[in-house]
């Protein structure tokens, strides 16, 4: 599928994360009653009265920027799970993030964000992350590369190459239960509680490598994207491309370029 007028579509989405982000979720950081917040599945499982109403606004005005497009988010999900079946239809599908880093919110440290992606037929066509703390915005398109709009500037991203290739030089984000063995062989082991922040930091350079099991489309898809547009490197552990409609997921893994990630692979399976 081709968007028409990409970049207009982008600008709206853009535009769209960041009115969400002043009107209902900056004004409550640190400052959330005892009634905002409430857990799901278990304790650790927050979401926020910022989420509800972040990803509603979203539901509300992200179709009117692409006709016939629907919408899938993260907390409607939560609430009627047969909503993910939409990914596997023919419309475009805006998959919502609200507030990405929950428990970050919640406790008053500024690593969340929103994230946004835009899928059609199984892939991601456009996907955005917006840091709603330093007011910044990391976006890609599929072959058109990653970027960063700060303020009134927009900036081409590209993924840092390390000056090793060894694993012992390497910063890494382990979130893979499979992956425990390798953290010994890593120079550090980063975890920062929001996977947009952890996908932000692939294309800084303060994380190198990065692993997930578990795979909500909300939590991957526009990183993903990002990443790939940006110059690196990932897949499936199983060495197949992701998509966010697939159902039987194993864990995916990001690297610099495909040396890397053929070594993290390899090692993966050696169990060394």
């Amino acid at each position: 599928m081709t968007i028409p007028d990409s970049a207009k579509v982008s600008a709206g989405a853009i535009a769209a994360m960041r009115d969400v982000a002043e009107t209902y979720i900056l004004p409550r950081f640190r400052k959330l009653a005892e009634a905002d917040v409430r857990a799901k599945t278990h304790p650790s499982d927050l979401v926020t009265v910022a989420d509800t109403e972040c990803e509603i606004e979203l539901t509300r005005t992200l179709p009117a920027l692409l006709p016939g497009s629907c919408v899938i988010g993260e907390e409607a999900v939560s609430a009627d799970a047969t909503i993910l079946e939409r990914l596997t239809g023919t419309q475009p599908v805006w998959i919502v993030d609200p507030i990405d880093g929950t428990a970050n919110f919640v406790n008053g440290v500024a690593r969340f964000a929103v994230m946004v992606a835009l899928v059609h037929n199984g892939k991601t066509l456009m996907g955005w992350i917006h840091d709603p703390v330093a007011n910044r915005t990391l976006w890609a398109e599929t072959g058109a590369g990653a970027w960063l709009q700060e303020h009134s500037s927009t900036v081409r991203v590209h993924v840092p190459q390390p000056k090793s290739d060894q694993l012992s030089d390497l910063a890494a984000g382990l979130y893979h239960k499979d992956m425990v063995h390798l953290k010994g062989r890593f120079a550090r082991i980063v975890r920062l509680g929001s996977a947009a922040h952890d996908y932000w930091s692939l294309t800084d350079g303060r994380i190198d490598v990065l692993c997930f099991k578990r795979l909500k489309p909300w939590d991957h898809a526009a990183g993903l994207l990002i990443h790939a547009e940006a110059g690196g490197y990932n897949s499936m552990l199983s060495g197949e491309p992701y998509s966010p409609a697939a159902r039987e997921q194993i864990g995916v893994l990001c690297a610099p370029h495909r040396k890397i990630w053929d070594m993290v692979a390899a090692a993966h399976v050696a169990g060394v």
